[in-house]
């Protein structure tokens, strides 16, 4: 679990986080949506403890993280997976070794077992691995190097959290549907406690089951998918309008998805 308890956070005297507080629990995908530069990508920063909240706390797996040493911080790394913002892969180095690059530094394992496990990694995030595992990063699309980037996040830490900071940015339409669908999967099959910052509405309704709003460093709402549609808040509305139009059809389509799954889950009547 995941919980976030009265945070704010600062840069020197610009406050980017104001009193954030909600909570992510085990096996659950939340999205985290807000304007570009509402302090969104400050929130994964904080869960892995690459800063320390100014005031309140960041509680994972029951630690604190902002008050432990660095030594304890890695250990919860290591439940952690990160895909960063463009996928952020070493642009020197293969398609293998960056899906291998966390074991290739900090294991005792030789590099035929690294090689082995990479590739079945990148078979399980829908690539061929014959054919991209000696490829570098350029020679790739921008939809195969984000699924590297999941590849080498999950074979790095094997974790129960997995964090997305903007997944699907700069993807053209049909990158985009596949991403989203290899990280419903991912968490589908793995269980995983799921984070996807984004400012894609569309997006976010097609992966999460509960979402934050963050403006100006503020939450203003956190909520189930009926409760955003409902919301009547300003600023929720605010932020919305724009992509009202768009994103009215994919609220309704996964609010009726939710429906016809929760039926075919209910007890059948004897007759």
């Amino acid at each position: 679990m995941i919980q976030l308890r009265s945070v704010s956070f600062a840069y020197g005297e610009k406050q980017v986080l104001q009193g954030v507080s909600f909570s992510v629990d085990d096996g659950e995908a939340v999205a985290i949506m807000g304007p570009s530069g509402s302090g969104k990508s400050t929130i994964l920063r904080l869960i892995l403890g690459l800063e320390n909240a100014s005031d309140g706390e960041v509680i994972v797996d029951g630690h604190d993280i902002g008050k432990l040493r660095e030594s304890k911080r890695r250990q919860i790394r290591k439940n952690i997976g990160m895909v960063f913002q463009e996928g952020a892969l070493f642009d020197s180095l293969t398609v293998g070794e960056n899906v291998g690059y966390y074991l290739l530094e900090h294991s005792k394992l030789k590099w035929e077992e690294i090689d082995q496990r990479a590739c079945r990694m990148l078979g399980e995030v829908g690539l061929n691995c014959d054919e991209v595992i000696d490829l570098l990063p350029e020679q790739l699309s921008g939809g195969m190097r984000r699924r590297v980037a999941i590849g080498r996040a999950l074979l790095s830490t094997d974790p129960t959290i997995m964090l997305y900071d903007e997944p699907t940015t700069g993807l053209d339409p049909r990158s985009t549907h596949n991403i989203l669908g290899l990280i419903e999967q991912l968490h589908r099959e793995k269980n995983l406690s799921t984070v996807v910052v984004t400012h894609q509405i569309a997006d976010a309704i097609a992966i999460a089951d509960r979402y934050v709003v963050i403006i100006d460093g503020h939450m203003v709402f956190d909520g189930s998918l009926d409760e955003l549609r409902d919301s009547r808040d300003p600023k929720v509305l605010s932020f919305l309008a724009p992509f009202r139009a768009s994103v009215t059809g994919v609220i309704e389509s996964r609010l009726s998805d939710v429906v016809a799954q929760n039926e075919s889950e209910s007890p059948q009547e004897e007759s």
